[in-house]
């Protein structure tokens, strides 16, 4: 597994796993394959079906005079591969995406070969009506291009040999058992003795496996050809990272005993002829995974590993996730079906989400050792840079456990939860972005998701709401989120062209939702599903959850507020970029939306904006709105934010739209009052959380990055660091420690580093200094007083 960790060390330089801000005019020039046809053809097996559930092997031995000092290849598979260079594993892809936008990895695999006989050997698998939602696909297919005439010997063509294990099966989850909704695709039933053990390794007899079947046409580039199979384009982010994790202890075990030393490798475990077992094993914390398992001899005794977040009691209920009397697991499983030979290792062909491991053996007529089991953690290669201190110590907790939430949402996309869905929606990836920018500096993914949404676009002019996706989904609320997408990125990084580019689906997303405005400025009817929050809405008629009353026949106060929040920061994108009518256009328009809502929803008894003209209800998120927007008079603003805090009657903001509250609080000078909002964050931490939850309890994920946000707001908002000028050309730096004495934090900027520690003294002054990169100037505000900042270090004293 070393190997496997450091083949990012031997890719080309631009896929370097370095979690460096990008400067997009650094990106490599187009190499030849981004632009000729390939030499190389897609593969596929002879005789079996290329559309049906299938797990497959490749194999191709050639020699070589001399170890190369560079072997290039340029390699990808639909649905996923696995790339063994003589034996080891190189590299696994590839990054998801759709098949006109499909991604190839390269890399350099000279390390791994030798003079003589080499083998390069892929595991390629097509799940079929098993594939999770995340997977677009084609059909079956495996596809090695060598980078010049050096590597040409490898090129794919019918010179491959490839097999069709039979082994696998898919484990299909029970959706109505688990009584949710989970989409990750199948589990994985694999019987040991069908596995061709060893076909990855040099020495590995292949002779009777067939030759591999060229398949459609010439393999060609985005933008050539004239089928439409997949379209290839390079990588735009670097490998996952991996590396070793054991599990900390065994909580349960019945009929069988196991020691925690077991999970240390140390004392494997024998299960008896004829016997069941279930041993309950806990990570310590939640971690996205691949479990590797060796067992030793036990002939066709089926083990069964399940994983869950937390067990559950007899009502479905997880309570304090630290807690297993009682309770029980439910949730996704693998199985694998022992052939009776030594070290026998399954492991998943996808990572699995657990704490909770369970493994279950039915032993027949041979006992069976459990030799040793591990997991190989997995994850976008996002490296913690931002650092934050305060004398509050619960708030390190805080970070600590965000920033682990944020990577378990993050892999080849981001994605709204690891265990049930890995979807990548743009209404968590608003705040997953940034969260990424702030504590990682990289923006790779957020790029990547940018583009993605973008290829989502239908004829409707919108985004899709979640992408890549095999199922089509639309919200239209989370279109206008990609507009604010593109808006951040614009002021926190420097990269016009790539900003440019994504005008034109900005415009199609604003005129959508033009199109249906009421002629009194309100939103009229809106189709597809207008979700806001999953907060008890009490709105009959919408058919779906998380929506607010107005979305079906017009009127929706939030909706509307929503959208001109939009088309306010629409409006500075397309002054920025000289577009000056269309960005008056925006700002008129969003006028105009706001003095209607403000005209026929204010409720001056009550000095709150009702979710409707009726005036019957009445929501944190209309009046949230109200302030991003200046819907209320700014006079008017502290005194309806402090309603919205205090009001127990309003519907009530979930972890999600928090977001929104803190922004607002911090619009309006009120953000002294963020870090004490925090107490639920400290209850999910005290009911044994390791990782954020998507709601309030109950809830159903564990595990949902847009309740990372304190991680984005302890340097935004308590620090107070946020970008002045598009391209975070300059600072803005307006602390709020509220009952806070200091508090410290340094945050990656493109230039370099800004740090930040203030002392708030007992009269409201304020001590400490601010670090900015040599070339970056800003402003520091501090109750009422302003100081100018330059590059470098400054002491504070005001």
């Amino acid at each position: 597994m070393k190997n496997w960790i450091i083949t990012g060390l031997f890719l080309l330089s631009w896929l370097v796993t370095t979690a460096q801000p990008v400067n997009p005019a650094a990106q490599p020039k187009p190499t030849r394959w981004q632009t000729d046809y390939w030499p190389a053809r897609w593969i596929i097996h002879p005789t079996t079906s290329p559309r049906t559930y299938g797990i497959y092997h490749f194999r191709k031995s050639f020699n070589l005079a001399q170890k190369p000092s560079r072997f290039v290849v340029h390699v990808t598979g639909d649905n996923r591969y696995r790339l063994f260079v003589n034996g080891k594993p190189v590299v696994f892809g590839p990054a998801r995406s759709d098949t006109q936008n499909w991604y190839y990895e390269t890399v350099d695999i000279a390390p791994y070969l030798n003079n003589g006989k080499n083998t390069l050997a892929a595991q390629v698998w097509h799940l079929a009506e098993q594939a999770p939602f995340s997977q677009m696909s084609y059909q079956l297919g495996f596809l090695l291009q060598g980078d010049t005439d050096a590597e040409k010997v490898v090129n794919t063509d019918q010179s491959w040999k490839v097999f069709h294990n039979p082994a696998y099966s898919p484990v299909v989850n029970d959706n109505a058992k688990l009584r949710t909704y989970i989409v990750v695709g199948a589990g994985d039933r694999v019987e040991g003795a069908k596995y061709p053990w060893g076909w990855e390794q040099p020495n590995f007899k292949d002779e009777s496996w067939p030759e591999a079947k060229v398949f459609g046409y010439p393999t060609k580039p985005r933008g050539l050809g004239t089928d439409g199979n997949w379209a290839l384009v390079p990588r735009p982010i670097p490998l996952m990272e991996e590396f070793p994790q054991r599990l900390k202890a065994v909580r349960r075990a019945e009929y069988v005993k196991m020691k925690d030393e077991f999970l240390q490798g140390k004392d494997p475990v024998k299960i008896p002829a004829r016997t069941r077992a279930v041993f309950l094993l806990d990570q310590g914390h939640l971690t996205n995974a691949y479990p590797e398992l060796k067992v030793s001899k036990g002939k066709d005794a089926v083990i069964t590993l399940a994983y869950a977040e937390a067990l559950v009691d007899s009502k479905g209920q997880k309570g304090n996730r630290n807690e297993i009397d009682g309770r029980r697991v439910l949730g996704f499983e693998d199985q694998f079906v022992a052939d009776g030979e030594e070290n026998r290792v399954f492991r998943p062909l996808w990572f699995r989400t657990y704490r909770y491991l369970q493994i279950t053996v039915e032993t027949e007529r041979e006992p069976l050792i459990l030799n040793d089991l591990t997991g190989q953690f997995t994850g976008y290669p996002f490296q913690e840079k931002a650092r934050f201190a305060s004398n509050d110590p619960s708030l390190k907790d805080i970070w600590n456990v965000g920033w682990r939430t944020a990577r378990l949402c993050a892999g080849e996309n981001y994605y709204d939860c690891p265990y049930y869905e890995q979807l990548q929606y743009t209404g968590d990836t608003r705040i997953q972005s940034l969260i990424s920018l702030y504590v990682s500096g990289d923006d790779r993914l957020m790029r990547k998701a940018l583009t993605d949404y973008e290829h989502s676009r239908f004829n409707d002019g919108l985004t899709q709401s979640r992408y890549p996706s095999a199922d089509f989904q639309v919200i239209p609320t989370f279109s206008l989120y990609w507009v604010c997408m593109v808006y951040d990125y614009w002021m926190h990084r420097q990269d016009d062209a790539f900003v440019k580019s994504m005008l034109k689906g900005v415009t199609d997303v604003l005129d959508w939702h033009e199109k249906r405005l009421a002629p009194e400025g309100l939103n009229g009817p809106l189709e597809w599903w207008n979700f806001v929050d999953w907060s008890k809405w009490d709105a009959p008629g919408e058919g779906m959850g998380g929506v607010p009353t107005g979305a079906r026949k017009g009127g929706s106060a939030v909706l509307t507020l929503q959208q001109a929040y939009t088309f306010q920061r629409a409006a500075n994108l397309f002054y920025y970029y000289g577009k000056n009518q269309q960005a008056e256009h925006y700002r008129a328009l969003a006028l105009r939306m706001t003095k209607a809502v403000y005209g026929r929803c204010w409720d001056a008894k009550k000095g709150l904006i009702a979710d409707t003209p009726d005036k019957t209800k009445f929501s944190q998120h209309a009046n949230i709105w109200a302030v991003l927007t200046d819907a209320v008079p700014a006079a008017q603003q502290k005194v309806l934010l402090q309603k919205v805090m205090t009001d127990p009657s309003l519907i009530q903001a979930t972890f999600y739209f928090k977001f929104y509250l803190f922004q607002a609080l911090k619009k309006t000078g009120m953000a002294d009052q963020y870090v004490p909002m925090l107490q639920p964050w400290r209850d999910m931490l005290a009911m044994g959380l390791t990782t954020f939850a998507e709601n309030p309890e109950p809830t159903r994920s564990d595990c949902h990055a847009w309740s990372a946000s304190p991680n984005y707001e302890f340097l935004a908002t308590v620090c107070g660091i946020n970008p002045a000028s598009p391209g975070f050309k300059s600072v803005s730096i307006t602390p709020y420690l509220g009952t806070l004495e200091f508090v410290e934090g340094s945050m990656p900027h493109p230039a370099g580093e800004i740090s930040v520690r203030f002392e708030k003294g007992a009269t409201g002054s304020l001590k400490g200094f601010v670090s900015l990169p040599n070339n970056l100037t800003g402003t520091l505000r501090w109750q009422g007083k302003t100081l100018e900042l330059q590059g470098g270090r400054q002491e504070i004293s005001l």
